[in-house]
């Protein structure tokens, strides 16, 4: 329906995102997936949707290069309208190293989309989102990861070191649009049974870590999208700055 609220999720085919897209069609919103290679799984997700009743598109955008963000953010105006919420979910991590053994370029492409790539999404969500620039106000959800906590020492404290700065970014970001309308949280997921791990170069280290878990498990994605739809939600009305840790008290 027309007046139903519109979200955003970046890197939304497949994962965490995957799981927050079809909870947040469950819930009532229309559903953008940004996606920035998979698009036959991006496609597949929308179909799900549109199936269950739904209502989605699938953009293609890089969220790193600012142009490609303004396309997307364009798209999503003219297709559904005003923004309501945005899931900065899209994230790269590389193959598990030590810091002596990585180069500049490697730095570069993490940073770029894990850091840059969330400050432009919400850049443009607050220019759509908040009351200073004509807008009804709105919620930002940022994935971070419980790495941020723990350093990935030997495996990617690059990317830890950049789930560091959406934390940092997600309380000061907050803070500056509180009286906009605005609430901006995150989410600290554990380790999740994602494919992210296969990208790290060991696809089963959910299994391997598991231990260290209190639970003794490792989580699931929906696990993750149901604390993501709780903070967009009207339920977490009083919840800013907030960072949530969904990791089996990791």
């Amino acid at each position: 329906m027309a007046n139903d609220p519109v979200i955003l999720i970046t890197g939304g085919s497949r994962g965490i995102g995957r799981a927050t897209a079809l909870l947040a069609a469950a819930a009532g919103y229309r559903v953008c997936i940004n996606y920035h290679q998979n698009q036959a799984a991006a496609g597949e997700l929308v179909r799900e949707i549109q199936a269950a009743g739904g209502t989605a598109i699938a953009v293609r955008a890089d969220v790193s290069k600012e142009e490609d963000v303004r396309n997307l953010f364009g798209s999503i105006d003219q297709t559904f309208g005003p923004l309501t919420a945005l899931v900065n979910n899209a994230g790269i991590l590389e193959k598990q190293a030590r810091l002596d053994e990585m180069d500049a370029e490697r730095l570069q492409r993490v940073f770029a989309t894990n850091v840059t790539g969330s400050f432009l999404c919400a850049r443009e969500a607050v220019r759509r989102m908040s009351t200073k620039n004509g807008g009804t106000g709105g919620a930002i959800v940022n994935v971070s990861s419980g790495a941020a906590k723990h350093g990935a020492p030997n495996e990617y404290i690059d990317y830890a070191a950049s789930k560091g700065a959406i934390d940092s970014m997600t309380i000061g970001l907050a803070k500056e649009v509180a009286a906009e309308g605005i609430r901006v949280n995150a989410v600290r997921p554990g380790l999740i049974y994602t494919d992210i791990h296969a990208s790290g170069g060991e696809p089963g280290r959910v299994d391997r870590l598991s231990q260290l878990v209190p639970m003794q498990r490792g989580g699931q994605p929906e696990e993750v999208a149901r604390t993501i739809l709780w903070l967009l939600s009207d339920e977490a009305s009083y919840v800013t700055g907030t960072l949530v840790d969904v990791t089996g008290g990791r």
